[in-house]
């Protein structure tokens, strides 16, 4: 062989039989997710990890947030004592800060749901 003589073109072998089946369409997942398969099982729990841990998150949040508001106010006496317009600080606090902070995670607990559920969904659809 000559040093600027080419290399032989590479040829891809799939099969050596050419008349062979092609493989069939694969098994869809939600096959799976309703036949209870290993499969299926192992889709619905990283499902089910997914959401308690977001549940989780929300209720650690809440309860560091709702729970420190009253050890706030017992360990820092100056907070028990300040009222606006003859109101305690503690209600004003109550009233006008707990409900919306509450409406903020309540929102962001279903906006995050909503998109644990639509990435499963696509999972399930992809497969």
């Amino acid at each position: 062989m000559s040093e600027r003589e080419e290399p032989p073109q590479r040829v891809r072998v799939t099969s050596s039989r050419r008349d062979a089946p092609t493989r069939s369409t694969p098994r869809p997942l939600t096959r799976d997710l309703d036949e209870q398969s290993t499969l299926g099982e192992v889709y619905m729990s990283g499902l089910m990890a997914a959401q308690l841990r977001l549940a989780l998150q929300v209720l650690a949040f809440g309860a560091v947030g709702l729970g420190g508001l009253p050890l706030l106010f017992l360990l820092v006496p100056a907070t028990r004592a300040l009222s606006l317009g003859g109101v305690p600080l503690a209600w004003l606090v109550l009233a006008l800060v707990v409900y919306p902070v509450a409406l903020v995670v309540a929102r962001y607990y279903v906006r995050a749901s909503e998109r644990v559920e639509a990435q499963f969904s696509r999972e399930v659809g992809r497969r």
